[in-house]
C-alpha cells in the first residue's frame, strides 16, 4: 500500500495484518495448556478469523468480533436497530466459512455513560438478527467507563459493540473448512452483499468528511440503482442520505451456507469478505499453491463506486478496502457450482457461479474497471 493512501485510510492493512500474525503467535503458545483436555485447540487453522475446541467427540468452533467504527454512523443518526445484524454477522460468518454453524453469542457493550433507550435498541436489532440467524444470546455484559469512551460528539451514548460466538461443527463434515481440499479446476460460487458491511468504515468516513464536511451524514445520496422505498428495511438501495447509506445493516450468510452443507452439496473452502478486501481474505484459504480468476463477480454497490471516486482511490485499492458487492465466497465442485448458487437463490440470497481455481498463485478479478491482479 502506497503512503498516500495510508494516510487517506488512517490504516494499513498491511501493518494490520502483521498484528495479528503475531498476536495469533502468541495465543498458538497457549494451546499446549488444554493439549489432550476438554477444549483443546486445533493447531492446523492459522489464518482465519475462527478457531476449532474439541470436547471428547465434539468439535466446537469458537470467534470474536466487533463492529469497528460503524458505530460513530448510528450515533451520528440517532439509530441503533441495525447495528445487531453487523454484530452477529462479523462472528456467525466467520464460523460458517469454517464449517461450524452459529448456535450461541455472549456480547459486551463498553459505554461512556448508560442510557437505557439506546442500549434498549440496540438489544431489540440483535434479537431480530439472532432470529434471523437461529442464534440465542446467552450471555452479556454492559460496562461503564466514562471518558474511556469516546465517539461522535453530542450522541446519546457513546459505546463500543463486541461479541463471541460459538458454533458447532456442521455434521457432514468430518474437519472444520480450512482450504486443504482446495484444488485447481473448482468453482467458487459469490454471494452478493447490498452493503458495506463493518470494514472500510475510517477510510469511508475520511473521504465522505472531506467531500461534505463534518455533517457529511446529511448529505443527500442519489442512488444509481433501483430505488427501493417500499422496502421496510434500510439499505443501500432506499437510503436517502450518506448516513443511511453506511448504517445498511450487513446481510447475515451463515443461514445460507449451512443450508448449502444440509443439501449435501460440497464444499472446499470459504471466504468471508471483510477489511482486506476479496483478494486479502480469499488468499487465506487458497491453499497448495493454488490461485482463484474470478470473471464474474457481483458489480460494485453504486454507493461503492461513487465513495471511491470521492476519495481519489484506484479500483485496485477498492477492492483491498470494501466488498464491492460480494460479502462471500465459496469453493465447489465445477459439476456442483450452479446447485450451490440455486440452493442459496432458494433461500434469499443473490448468488452466482464468479470463477474457478486456478494452479498458478494470486488472484485476478475481471471487473468493470479492467482486469486486477493481486499476487499469492
Amino acid at each position: 500500500m502506497n503512503n498516500t493512501l495510508k494516510a487517506t485510510a488512517g490504516y494499513s492493512i498491511e501493518e494490520g495484518n502483521a498484528a495479528s500474525k503475531n498476536a495469533y503467535h502468541w495465543a498458538q503458545k497457549t494451546f499446549s495448556t488444554r493439549a489432550g483436555k476438554p477444549g483443546e485447540p486445533a493447531q492446523d487453522l492459522a489464518g482465519g478469523f475462527s478457531n476449532e475446541i474439541r470436547f471428547g467427540s465434539e468439535r466446537l468452533g469458537i470467534g470474536s468480533d466487533g463492529i469497528g467504527t460503524k458505530i460513530e454512523v448510528a450515533e451520528r443518526l440517532d439509530r441503533y436497530d441495525t447495528l445487531g445484524y453487523d454484530l452477529i454477522a462479523m462472528v456467525a460468518d466467520d464460523l460458517i466459512v469454517a464449517g461450524f454453524v452459529p448456535t450461541n453469542l455472549s456480547n459486551i457493550i463498553d459505554v461512556n455513560t448508560l442510557n437505557y433507550e439506546v442500549v434498549d435498541e440496540l438489544m431489540r436489532g440483535l434479537h431480530d438478527a439472532a432470529q434471523f440467524s437461529q442464534i440465542a444470546v446467552t450471555g452479556g455484559e454492559i460496562a461503564e467507563l466514562g471518558n474511556r469512551i469516546g465517539g461522535y460528539p453530542g450522541a446519546k451514548m457513546n459505546f463500543n459493540w463486541c461479541s463471541t460466538a460459538v458454533g458447532v461443527l456442521h455434521p457432514s463434515l468430518e474437519r472444520p473448512l480450512s482450504g486443504a481440499n482446495v484444488r485447481a479446476g473448482q468453482a467458487v460460487v459469490a454471494l452478493r452483499s447490498p452493503s458495506f458491511r463493518s470494514n472500510g468504515y475510517s477510510l469511508a468516513r475520511r473521504a465522505l468528511t472531506k467531500a461534505f464536511g463534518e455533517k457529511w451524514h446529511e448529505a443527500p445520496y442519489e442512488a444509481a440503482e433501483g430505488n427501493e422505498a417500499g422496502s421496510q428495511q434500510l439499505t443501500a438501495s432506499n437510503a436517502k442520505t450518506w448516513g443511511e447509506v453506511m448504517l445498511a445493516p450487513s446481510l447475515i450468510f451463515s443461514p445460507g451456507v449451512a443450508a448449502v452443507l444440509d443439501a449435501g452439496l460440497p464444499l472446499h473452502a470459504a471466504a468471508h469478505i471483510t477489511g482486506g478486501g476479496i483478494a486479502d481474505n480469499f488468499k487465506r484459504v487458497l491453499k497448495n499453491g493454488v490461485g482463484a480468476e474470478l470473471t464474474n463477480l457481483f458489480e460494485p454497490l453504486p454507493a461503492m463506486q461513487q465513495l471511491a471516486e470521492l476519495a481519489g482511490i484506484t479500483p485496485q485499492e477498492a477492492y483491498l478496502y470494501w466488498n464491492m458487492g460480494n460479502g462471500m465466497l465459496l469453493v465447489t465442485n465445477e459439476a456442483q457450482a450452479e446447485a450451490v448458487a440455486e440452493t442459496l437463490r432458494n433461500h434469499g440470497y443473490q448468488a452466482q457461479v464468479a470463477g474457478h481455481i486456478t494452479p498458478e498463485p494470486g488472484v485476478t478479478l475481471h471487473v468493470g474497471a479492467g482486469e486486477l491482479r493481486y499476487e499469492g
